[in-house]
């Protein structure tokens, strides 16, 4: 049983929790931002390519990553990279889920696209409980991958 103190420390460092956001789809990310911020959350930044969001990974504990980037499709390496590199808890939103379907090194799972904003709320929240070892239904939409270690 959790004491009322527990409750709100975990709280506290739910609330602290940043977001990156790796998508090369401007209105898609804005779209997310709005939805990481009016959770209460903070975005650690936007990245369309490799290079921006690996120098942007220290900023950040949670990263959702599409797949096809400015880039090409760095997304896998990306999300491998931010979760080696930096712990950050690294969940795929793609509109290719077979891209990514044998899960990547260190990352949660991946949800298809077009994502509806209560998804991305109910995932950041279980990606949450899951960093701070607390307690979250895994959302339905979300394929959790089996943990391959980084």
């Amino acid at each position: 049983m959790l004491t009322n103190v527990v409750r709100r420390r975990l709280a506290s460092e739910a609330m602290d929790q940043r977001v990156l956001i790796v998508e090369d789809e401007f209105l898609i990310a804005l779209d997310v931002a709005e939805t990481v911020e009016g959770m209460g959350l903070k975005v650690a930044g936007f990245a369309s390519a490799r290079k921006h969001a690996l120098a942007l990974g220290a900023c950040a504990d949670i990263a959702l990553v599409d797949v096809n980037l400015a880039d090409g499709r760095t997304g896998p390496d990306i999300g491998r990279e931010l979760a080696e590199m930096y712990g950050i808890t690294v969940i795929f939103m793609t509109a290719n889920p077979e891209d990514v379907k044998d899960g990547v090194a260190g990352s949660l799972g991946v949800l298809t696209k077009p994502v509806m904003p209560e998804v991305v709320e109910k995932t950041i929240d279980y990606a949450i409980a899951n960093r701070l070892g607390g307690i979250a239904m895994v959302p339905r939409e979300l394929k959790v991958f089996r943990q391959l270690h980084a």
